[in-house]
């Protein structure tokens, strides 16, 4: 029998429509009874779906980040041409491309690096340092053949300096040249250099594989948390697989500042217009935005409610069980409400673990580092914006094999889900999958100059052998179909909806 559930609405105070927030109507308690009691996984028809949870073509890659045999042995302290002082810049994620970026320039300067200083002066205000959130030793030690890394500038050399460290900002996404002719020749002449605000100010692409394979050592490998961190984290991500096979992890990033940076309207009124503009003033150079404009752009973050539509449009359940990562949700349990009721085996880490988080509390960065633990363990991935957590989880997943990571094509969902109550459910469904084809974290996804190194590390990236001839005929069928896109030469097909 063909699901014919009716759309979903939403109405505020004012009876316009709002996307997150107010009562909900009875055609949308009606929807959730269908679907509970039909079992219907909303994908629109009874054909055999894909496999939602995994690619079946993830076995066939791995990550590799081995540099080759020309790649020399880091310089010695005493030989090195000074020491490098890096002061990171933003969250713990963005926090985290410039410390991966400082190992790199570090080498690109043949400089001792010392254990970069965390912001404590953000919007976030965490005064955590470096050893608060991983683990220095072993950060220290990983990279010791390719940086010498250092945990403070010897006393020695502080007092034979003429002068105090100079310091400098260099401009974004600046290649190794301008290192090699504008920071190597401060370094050798003063002796200690410190970068400040230092996030994406190297290069995208670097011309020496190398390089970017030295990136993918740094965040896959050597960017370990802390102990106590890493404890909780696993604490958490086992708490969840006793209650379920597999789960989906989803990053939230739905908070105040968000929004407000974001520039978009959620249908709040005049409340959220005032609450949001208030936060906006703490950016003085943002440009005035058109909301109209931005979701038609797709620059506007989906709402929990849309990230739930989309996933059960998907095809997950409503017994699929959920961990939900965030902070401060802008308009609190009203806004998650309609998640919690289109997937009720709802969890997040403060109710996993609500005695064990007091410690981390007061600190925002180590409190994301747990969440980050949890999404990069889950079995599905899924954020509602393309932000730090969201590119470097991504990446992260595509080097451990592609594990399935969704991410929303934003501009033509946008559009969509403002569309929903004029369609019936299965159509619905079917769009959204036709808009999901290239979003779901397949291999082919990966081509050759796509958006942020740390979210398509494709360097980083190997083809397994091909199968010998006492394996399966069919994976080697299933190989030969599989269209040439990038430098392995097996990705995937697209993603077939349905």
């Amino acid at each position: 029998m063909k699901n014919t559930a009716p759309p979903i609405t939403y109405r505020y105070q004012n009876q316009r429509q709002c996307l997150f927030m107010g009562w909900v109507d009875s055609v949308y308690k009606l929807l959730l009874l269908l679907l509970v009691a039909s079992g219907v996984s909303m994908g629109g028809n009874r054909r055999e779906p894909i496999d939602i949870w995994k690619s079946k073509y993830s076995k066939f890659f791995y990550g590799c980040s081995e540099r080759g045999r020309n790649f020399a042995p880091a310089k010695r302290e005493q030989s090195s041409n000074g020491y490098l002082l890096i002061a990171a810049s933003g969250g713990l994620n963005q926090q985290r491309t410039g410390i991966i970026d400082a190992v790199v320039v570090a080498r690109i300067l043949n400089a001792t690096l010392v254990v970069p200083e965390l912001d404590h002066h953000s919007y976030w205000k965490d005064d955590s340092d470096f050893v608060n959130i991983f683990d220095v030793n072993w950060f220290i030690s990983y990279l010791a053949k390719d940086v010498t890394i250092v945990k403070r500038v010897p006393d020695k050399v502080m007092r034979s300096m003429e002068k105090p460290p100079y310091t400098m900002r260099v401009p974004r996404k600046s290649p190794s040249e301008y290192y090699l002719d504008q920071v190597l020749p401060i370094l050798l002449r003063r002796r200690v250099v410190q970068l400040t605000k230092f996030d994406y100010r190297l290069a995208n692409d670097l011309d020496d594989e190398n390089l970017q394979k030295l990136r993918c050592q740094v965040n896959y490998h050597a960017l370990r948390f802390a102990k106590p961190i890493q404890d909780i984290g696993q604490r958490l991500v086992m708490k969840m697989r006793k209650m379920a096979k597999r789960f989906i992890a989803i990053h939230l990033r739905f908070e105040p500042d968000m929004l407000a940076f974001s520039g978009c309207y959620y249908g709040g009124g005049e409340k959220e217009k005032f609450e949001l503009g208030e936060i906006r003033k703490r950016w003085k150079t943002l440009p005035d935005l058109s909301a109209k404009e931005e979701r038609a752009r797709g620059k506007c973050p989906l709402t929990p409610y849309e990230v739930g539509l989309m996933l059960r449009a998907l095809g997950f359940t409503n017994d699929t069980y959920i961990y939900v990562a965030s902070g401060e949700i802008y308009g609190g349990e009203d806004t998650l409400r309609p998640l919690r009721e289109l997937f009720p085996n709802f969890y997040t880490k403060e109710m996993l673990a609500n005695e064990e988080l007091e410690h981390f509390l007061p600190f925002s960065s180590r409190l994301a580092a747990i969440d980050y633990i949890v999404c990069d363990e889950s079995d599905v991935f899924v954020t509602n914006n393309n932000g730090n957590m969201a590119k470097i989880l991504a990446g992260q997943r595509r080097y451990a094999g592609h594990k399935r990571t969704i991410r929303p094509n934003a501009k033509r969902l946008s559009a969509l889900l403002m569309k929903r109550d004029k369609m019936d459910w299965d159509t619905f469904a079917k769009k959204v999958k036709s808009c999901q084809k290239g979003f779901m974290g397949e291999p082919d996804e990966m081509k050759p100059g796509r958006g942020e190194f740390h979210e398509y590390p494709s360097p980083c990236i190997c083809e397994r052998p091909l199968v010998d001839e006492g394996s399966n005929h069919d994976e080697d069928h299933l190989l030969e179909q599989v269209p040439v896109k990038s430098k392995a030469k097996v990705p995937s097909k697209v993603y077939e909806g349905e």
